[in-house]
Formats: structure tokens, sequence, C-alpha cells
């Protein structure tokens, strides 16, 4: 006669936990973790004494032991000291944010960052371009702001699909000012936030200092601000050739966040918060105002 319950009725518990099992895994800086009981998370940037510090993506950072309790790419694991003796520093982006080790791809978010011309994104995608892709966000042209509130309202912004806008010389009195306000009262605004920086151009926001000046020129108004500088400064301009030289000439100063101006950095931290984060949305900001900075 079979016995359907087997050798032993206890061998297999029914109802025991379905979880996977902790792994050992060795500590990598730059690597994310998150703390199981607190939530917390954040990339490793220093491991010493059975610690290991974790940085969030504010800049925080927290110590914790090391061992059981913590997930990786939300499995459970025990972290275990480094295979071999860890380095005195991590490695950063240009952002200034911690580099993950071996980041996994991730799907493009619903949500969008605009900025007003190809300069802008190509010096965004130059510096924040890492962050950009672990956060899932693109980022797009416009080619102008003159048509700003019908791109929102055709763009239709949510609570899960945010929009960021950059744009240029947003100072009081300015058209750029005007069409942020009119955001805001338009469809959408309440989930929609335009920001921007006090120059005339992008350009601007790389500290002349790394193009050997002491400040940009000043141009008069009635000339092309982008022709005015290349002439002020001996550069070709005549032909929209000559612009695009000396604006590859311009960012190729450019090392990383330390060579622009804070008005800009500030900017573009707090769009990338804005369009990642769950929290309320906050409306239309100026160009004035400390950064959001990650570091």
């Amino acid at each position: 006669m079979d016995d359907r319950y087997g050798s032993d009725v206890l061998a297999r518990d029914p109802h025991g936990s379905r979880k996977g099992r902790s792994v050992e895994v060795p500590i990598e800086l730059g690597m994310v973790v998150e703390d199981a009981q607190t939530g917390y998370v954040g990339a490793v940037v220093r491991v010493e004494y059975g610690r290991m510090e974790l940085e969030d993506r504010h800049g925080r950072a927290k110590p914790f032991p090391i061992g059981p309790g913590y997930l990786v790419d939300g499995k459970p694991v025990i972290l275990t000291a480094p295979r071999s003796p860890a380095p005195s520093t991590v490695t950063r982006t240009a952002s200034g944010s911690v580099a993950v080790t071996a980041p996994r791809a991730r799907a493009a978010r619903s949500g969008r960052i605009y900025v007003e011309g190809r300069h802008d994104a190509e010096l965004v995608e130059q510096v924040w371009g890492d962050d950009l892709r672990i956060e899932g966000v693109v980022v797009e042209y416009l080619g102008g702001v003159d048509d700003l509130v019908d791109v929102v309202e055709q763009f239709r912004p949510g609570p899960s699909r945010r929009l960021g806008v950059l744009v240029d010389h947003l100072v009081s009195g300015s058209k750029e000012a005007r069409l942020a306000e009119a955001v805001r009262r338009g469809p959408g605004g309440a989930h929609t936030l335009v920001v921007g920086h006090p120059f005339v151009d992008i350009w601007q926001a790389v500290k002349p200092a790394r193009l050997g000046l002491s400040q940009w020129p000043v141009i008069p108004r009635g000339i092309d601000w982008k022709h005015g500088v290349c002439q002020a400064l001996g550069w070709p301009h005549a032909e929209q050739a000559d612009l695009a030289a000396a604006w590859r000439r311009i960012r190729g100063r450019v090392r990383d966040w330390t060579d622009l101006d804070a008005a800009l950095i500030g900017r573009v931290e707090e769009l990338i918060d804005f369009v990642t984060s769950r929290d309320e949305p906050y409306g239309v900001k100026g160009a004035i105002g400390p950064p959001a900075s990650r570091r």
C-alpha cells in the first residue's frame, strides 16, 4: 500500500516562507544597497573596520554594519568584506554623483526633461548623462520656447508623467518668465516644473576661467549674443558652422560639474529630482536659489 505522506510528513513545511534565501555578496564601492529594515538606499562610498557608509542620491551619508539585512537589486544579501582591499576613494560621475558599479539597464520614464536648445541638451548629457541613464530620464530639446505653453499642453503632464523644463534667461520681467507663469496657470501646470538660469545663453554657464577669461564679454543689445562673443574673442563667426565650432571649443573645456556655474547646476539637479520624485509637485522656480545637490 502506497504511503501518500511519504517517509516523513514533516520534511516539507507547506506554510513556510517562499522568500529567497540571503546569499553572501562581497561589498564593492559604488554598489547600491538598501537597508531592509529602514528602507534607506545609498551607494557604498567607504568600507572600514567592519562598517560601511552609504550615500543617498542627495549626498547624505549614513554608516551601517557589514552583514545581513540588506537588499541588492531587490534580493536579500549578506554583505561581506571586499575581496580585495577597497580603494581610498570612490569613482564619481561628471556630475559628482557616486558612480554605480555595473548599472542595470532601465526603461525610460514617461516623464521628460525639455531644454531650450541643442547646446543645452549636449551640455546636460555631458555632465549628467550617467545620472540620467540610471534614473531612466530622457532629455529632449525644444528649439526655442516661444511655443512652450502649447508644448506642455500636448505633453499632458500628470502625477506619474511629470515634465521638467530648463530655459535660458529666466529672470524677472523676461519673455521666459512670462511663459513660465503661463505654463503654471495652464493645463498640466500642476505637474510641470519650469526652471531657468539667468544667462542669455547656455555658453555663459561654463565658467569663463576655463577659457582663460576673467569674465564673458558684454555684448550690446541688438547684436546676436553668440556672434558678438565670437567676435569679441577673435573667433570666426560668419557662418553657422563657425558658431558650432565655437561651442565645441567651449564644451571641450568642461571636465565635470565644477566647471559650471552654480546657477545651472542647481536647476538641472532640481529638474532630475522633480521628474523622479513621487512627492507633490511645486510649480515654477526662478534662477535664484541654492542648488539641490546630490553630491
